[in-house]
C-alpha cells in the first residue's frame, strides 16, 4: 500500500478507538457494562443488530460468493424478516418483562439450573469458535496480499477492538458501530461506483446488468429443483432459505446472546421491536446490495483480464519445478483465452441478439471456467496443505490491483472496521453470558456490583485472547461466509428448540428438554458428518426434533408437579 492509503487506514482505526472510547462513559456496574443502562433509542439498536451480523466475512467473502455462485445466496436471508416479526411478538416481551441480563435466565426460571447451563455453554461454544473465524478471516486474506505475517495480523485485528470492547462495555459497542457503518457502506458504495466507472468506454452499469445476467449470476431466485426432483443438497434455493433461514434467523436473533444483547440495550419494549422489525426490512436489500457488486465485479473481469487464481501466495509455494512449468503452461492458455473473451463481450453489448455471439462467449467463459479448476487441481497436488479455494480473495484483489491510492486505504479500513462491529459485540454477549450463567450461577463468593463490573471486564479480555488464539489455528475453511453460517447450524436448531418448548409447551419439564437437547445436538452434528444435507435444513431439524423428543421423554417419566414459568 501507499503513503496515503497507510495514513488513510491509520486515521479511521485509530478514530474509532478514540470516539468508542469517548462514548464509553456509563454506570460502573452490570447493567451499564453489558445492557448500556437499557437506554438506547430504536435506530441505534438497529444500527447494533446490523452490525453485529455483518462481520468483515460479509463484505469480504459475499462479492465473491456471487463471482462464483451468482445471487442466489441471497436467498439465504428469505425467512429473516418473518422471524423478526415472531421474535418481536414472542421473544422480546418475555425477556424485556423479566429484565434479564441474558437469554438463558429465563431458562433457569422455566426449567432448571442445568438446563440454563447447557444452552449458555452451547452459546458460548458457537460464538467463540465463530468469533475466532471472525478474526482469521480478514486476517488471512490482508496477510496474503498485502505480506502481511498472518500470525501478527491476528493480534492486530483483534487486539485493537479489545481496548475499547474492555474499557465500554456495550455502550461503546452500539456508538462505534454506528459510526463504523457509515464508513463501511461509503467504502463499498465507491467500490461498487468504480467497478462500472473503470468499464470500457460505452459500457455502463445496464449493460454490466446484462452481461451478469446473461452468464447466470444475477440468479437471485432458484427453485431448488434438479434432474432427478428436490435437491436437499443444494444449499441455497427458495425453500431452504425460507424455510431453513427463518429457523435459523429466529434462533440468532431470539436466542442469541450476542444479538438479544443488542436489543435489550433499549429504553422500552416498543424501541427494541421497531429496532428489530426495521433490520428485517433492510437486511435483504443490504445483502442484496453487496452480491451485486460482486455480479459487477464479474463484468468487469470479462472486459478485464484478471488472474487465474485469485490467492497469489499460495501459487508461490509451489517450488516444484515440473508443478511450476504445468501451472505456468496452463495460466498462459487462460490468458489467451481471456483476451478473446473481452472481443466477445464487447460484441455482446453491440449485438445481445445475435445467438451465434452468445453461445460464443458462454462457451468462451466456460472454458476460462475450465482452466480455473484445471489450475486448482494442479495446485492441489503440488501443494496438498494449501487452500485452494479463493472465493474470499475475489474482491480485495480487485481492491489490491485496481483501485487508486486513497481508496485501497479506505477499504482496508472498512475490512478491519466490519471485522470489529461483530467482534466487539460478540465479546460482549461471551463476556456478559460468562458471567450471569456461569460464574454468578456457581461461584460462592458474594460481590459488590463495582467488583462485578471488574470482573466483566477480565472476562471480556479472557474471549477475546481465546478469539485470537482460535483465530491462529484456523485454515482452510473455504468460502468464510458459508462456514461460519456452517458452524452456527450445528448449535442453532438445538438452542432455539429449547426456547421453544419453553415458550409454547409448558406441560414439558426441564429433564425432558436437558436430555433431549443432549441427544438432539449429538444427532444434529452426526447427521453433518455423515450425511450431504445442506446446512440450512440442520436448523429445522434441530428444533422439530427436540421437541418431538422433549415430549416423548416427558410422556415417559414419572409425573411430577409443572415446572415454573
Amino acid at each position: 500500500m501507499s503513503t496515503i492509503d497507510w495514513a488513510i487506514l491509520i486515521v479511521v482505526l485509530c478514530g474509532i478507538i478514540f470516539y468508542g472510547l469517548y462514548r464509553s462513559a456509563t454506570s460502573k456496574n452490570l447493567d451499564g457494562y453489558f445492557l448500556s443502562n437499557r437506554s438506547l433509542p430504536w435506530y441505534m439498536v438497529l444500527l447494533s443488530i446490523m452490525g453485529t451480523q455483518a462481520s468483515a466475512v460479509t463484505f469480504i467473502s459475499a462479492p465473491g460468493q456471487a463471482f462464483d455462485d451468482g445471487m442466489r445466496f441471497v436467498q439465504y436471508y428469505f425467512g429473516l424478516p418473518i422471524a423478526m416479526v415472531v421474535i418481536s411478538i414472542f421473544f422480546v416481551p418475555i425477556f424485556h418483562r423479566l429484565k434479564v441480563y441474558t437469554a438463558y435466565e429465563y431458562l433457569e426460571q422455566r426449567f432448571d439450573k442445568k438446563t440454563r447451563t447447557f444452552t449458555s455453554f452451547l452459546f458460548l461454544i458457537s460464538r467463540g469458535l465463530s468469533t475466532g473465524i471472525s478474526i482469521y478471516a480478514p486476517s488471512i486474506i490482508l496477510s496474503s496480499l498485502l505480506g502481511w505475517n498472518i500470525y501478527m495480523t491476528n493480534i492486530f485485528m483483534g487486539g485493537l477492538l479489545i481496548i475499547y470492547t474492555v474499557t465500554g462495555g456495550a455502550k461503546a459497542v452500539a456508538y462505534t458501530q454506528q459510526l463504523q457503518l457509515i464508513i463501511i457502506f461509503s467504502g463499498m458504495f465507491i467500490a461498487a461506483y468504480m467497478m462500472v466507472h473503470l468499464l470500457p468506454e460505452g459500457i455502463g452499469f445496464i449493460d454490466a446488468l446484462k452481461v451478469s445476467g446473461q452468464m447466470g449470476k444475477l440468479n437471485v431466485i432458484t427453485s431448488g429443483q434438479g434432474a432427478n426432483g428436490f435437491d436437499w443438497s443444494d444449499r441455497y434455493n427458495i425453500w431452504s432459505g425460507t424455510i431453513g433461514g427463518f429457523f435459523l434467523a429466529l434462533s440468532y436473533f431470539g436466542a442469541d446472546q450476542s444479538q438479544v444483547g443488542r436489543y435489550l440495550t433499549a429504553k422500552s419494549l416498543t424501541e427494541s421491536r421497531i429496532g428489530l422489525l426495521m433490520n428485517g426490512i433492510v437486511k435483504v436489500p443490504m445483502q442484496f446490495a453487496i452480491l451485486l457488486i460482486g455480479a459487477l465485479l464479474f463484468t468487469f473481469y470479462q472486459f478485464n483480464q484478471g488472474p487465474i487464481f485469485f490467492n497469489q501466495a499460495v501459487s508461490t509455494q509451489v517450488v516444484d519445478a515440473s508443478a511450476r512449468q504445468e501451472l505456468n503452461s496452463i495460466e498462459s492458455a487462460f490468458n489467451q483465452t481471456a483476451a478473446q473473451q473481452s472481443e466477445l463481450v464487447t460484441r455482446y453489448i453491440k449485438e445481445p441478439e445475435n445467438p451465434a455471439i452468445v453461445e460464443a462467449f458462454k462457451e468462451n467463459q466456460q472454458d476460462l471456467q475450465e482452466y480455473r479448476k484445471e489450475y486448482k487441481s494442479t495446485l492441489k497436488k503440488a501443494a496438498p496443505l494449501a487452500d485452494v479455494n479463493d472465493t474470499n480473495y475475489v474482491f480485495l484483489r480487485f481492491v489490491v490491483d485496481h483501485l487508486p491510492e486513497g481508496v485501497v486505504g479506505l477499504l482496508i479500513a472498512v475490512i478491519f472496521l466490519a471485522s470489529w462491529g461483530s467482534i466487539a459485540a460478540a465479546l460482549n454477549s461471551l463476556s456478559s453470558s460468562t458471567v450471569i450463567d456461569i460464574h454468578k450461577q456457581y461461584s460462592k463468593n458474594v460481590q459488590t456490583p463495582l467488583e462485578e463490573y471488574r470482573m466483566s471486564k477480565w472476562y471480556t479480555l479472557a474471549w477475546g485472547v481465546f478469539s485470537i488464539l482460535t483465530a491462529q489455528f484456523a485454515n482452510n475453511m473455504g468460502s468464510l461466509i458459508e462456514a461460519v453460517n456452517v458452524l452456527g447450524s450445528l448449535f442453532y436448531g438445538v438452542i432455539l428448540g429449547i426456547f421453544l418448548v419453553a415458550f409454547f409447551f409448558k406441560w414439558v419439564g426441564g429433564h425432558a428438554t436437558f436430555w433431549s437437547a443432549v441427544i438432539t445436538e449429538g444427532l444434529v452434528v452426526l447427521l453433518f458428518w455423515k450425511g450431504k444435507m445442506a446446512f440450512l435444513w440442520l436448523n429445522l431439524i434441530g428444533a422439530v426434533v427436540l421437541i418431538l423428543l422433549a415430549m416423548l421423554i416427558h410422556a415417559t417419566l414419572p409425573k411430577k408437579p409443572l415446572s415454573r414459568g
